[in-house]
């Protein structure tokens, strides 16, 4: 199974919206980045994703599934871009930080850590148990 980190500003779109939302799920829509676009493209339904709040509290806040695999979005008419759609799984015991994520060892290489910008990306089996961890959950 592929893990994965979807990022939003909780102004924008927030760990609590995603909950209200139920199992129903949202679209991921608005991406518009390659990289970020060719993540959600690699994904299959059941994996599971990191729900981070960027630029407000930069803190991995709970555990996201994707509900369906990627498909057009339907905020544009460019055939360019889709998305997935997540729905949420568990909040964690404890936000996990941008800064604890830098300062673990076991974390310098998670992109995260490195490409601050992507707002989907990859997250290994490792850094998935280190930041579940850390969050207070199990893996």
């Amino acid at each position: 199974m592929a893990y994965w980190l979807f990022k939003s500003e909780p102004d924008t779109w927030s760990w609590d919206q995603q909950v209200a939302k139920g199992a129903a799920g949202e679209e991921w829509h608005g991406v518009r980045n390659y990289q970020a676009r060719n993540n959600m493209r690699a994904m299959k339904v059941g994996e599971r994703g990191f729900f981070y709040h960027s630029n407000i509290g930069k803190e991995i806040v709970g555990v996201v599934e994707v509900s369906a695999e990627s498909a057009p979005d339907s905020t544009t008419d460019d055939p360019r871009w889709d998305c997935v759609h997540i729905r949420a799984v568990k909040p964690f015991a404890r936000p996990v930080t941008l800064e604890d994520c830098k300062a673990h060892p076991g974390l310098s290489q998670m992109v995260l850590v490195n490409n601050m910008r992507l707002s989907v990306q990859p997250v290994t089996d490792e850094e998935w148990h280190i930041i579940c961890g850390l969050g207070g959950i199990e893996a």
